[in-house]
């Protein structure tokens, strides 16, 4: 049974991390107006968010600049385009992908940089290389999370031995990931249970990000709160890859921390994020994610069946199940 106090009162210790730019980068290709930018980090300022993750720290050997927006790449230059000298209580965060940045060239030393976190992101097979990014930011000053994608595919003892060997770095938080939105709340419950034990272990927190593909990155969220995670990611009206994740207006007007003003958020998508969806940017929940979350297969193949503008539903299910 859940302590109903973790639910019914506040923990200051929460934090919301805004990841807009980064997984709904992943719907448009980073192309995000200045504008949309500005007034995204003036809504996050307004609605007392504490990150905001402006996107990937993208190797620009790997991924031609050409064929992406800036906050694919984000150069510190342009962070400080929009932020200045950020005297405020939000904190600036980027994604650093293993195998796909230049972390040892294109992450500055801290007191170079508008940033104050970087996010590593990594599979269970790519730890030790995590392990050297990890080191590489927190060396460099910066804040360090990990965050362990595709957990649903993962297997429990490998989970485990992750965990213990990223805990004993300077990470600061622990992620879960659920990276194909397969995952259901009891799950979630017994995966915090592991989670939690490392952390404790090793006085590290642990964070949650969550995919919305069964209409559960809400529900997995708050049910990761009240198991005591205190990293929380959402984005604005749920843009993000696919079926997108837990939504921002949600998770503030869930949380009691008087801090948080859920009315920035409304006024924000209002005013920016209905326009990306006249303009035609897709995403959200829809059956062909449903499918792959369903299957606990990555979305990419729901992904193409959405740009294809198909609408076979029961021909592209026996396609996932005979691929499964």
């Amino acid at each position: 049974m859940k302590e109903l106090e973790k639910l019914m009162n506040f923990r200051p210790e929460i934090r919301v991390v805004d990841a807009t730019l980064h997984d709904g980068g992943l719907v448009n290709n980073f192309y995000f107006t200045d504008e949309f930018v500005q007034n995204l980090y003036l809504a996050n300022l307004k609605a007392g968010v504490d990150y905001m993750e402006f996107g990937y720290k993208a190797s620009r050997e790997m991924f031609n600049e050409n064929k992406f927006g800036k906050w694919k790449f984000c150069k510190d230059d342009d962070i400080r385009a929009i932020v200045g000298d950020n005297n405020t209580d939000l904190k600036i965060a980027v994604m650093a992908d293993v195998g796909r940045c230049d972390y040892k060239n294109d992450i500055l030393p801290k007191n170079e940089s508008p940033i104050d976190m970087i996010r590593v992101a990594t599979y269970i097979n790519t730890i030790p290389a995590a392990i050297d990014m990890i080191n590489n930011a927190t060396q460099k000053g910066y804040e360090a999370t990990c965050n362990l994608m595709a957990i649903s595919n993962a297997q429990e003892k490998d989970v485990e031995i992750a965990l213990e060997l990223l805990a004993q770095t300077d990470v600061k938080t622990l992620y879960i990931v659920d990276s194909y939105g397969a995952l259901y709340p009891e799950q979630i419950a017994r995966i915090m249970d592991l989670y939690m034990n490392t952390a404790t272990k090793y006085g590290k927190e642990v964070g949650i990000h969550a995919h919305n593909n069964q209409q559960l990155a809400f529900a997995n969220t708050i049910e990761a709160v009240g198991d005591g995670a205190n990293f929380l990611d959402a984005t604005y009206n749920t843009m993000g890859r696919g079926a997108g994740n837990c939504a921002m207006e949600l998770l503030l007007s869930f949380l009691k921390n008087p801090k948080y003003n859920h009315y920035p958020v409304f006024r924000f998508i209002e005013d920016h994020m209905a326009k990306l969806k006249e303009d035609g940017i897709v995403w959200g929940y829809d059956l062909q994610y449903l499918m792959t979350g369903i299957l606990n297969q990555h979305p990419r193949t729901a992904i193409k069946f959405t740009e294809d503008k198909r609408i076979d539903y029961a021909d592209f299910y026996c396609e996932l199940i005979e691929r499964d």
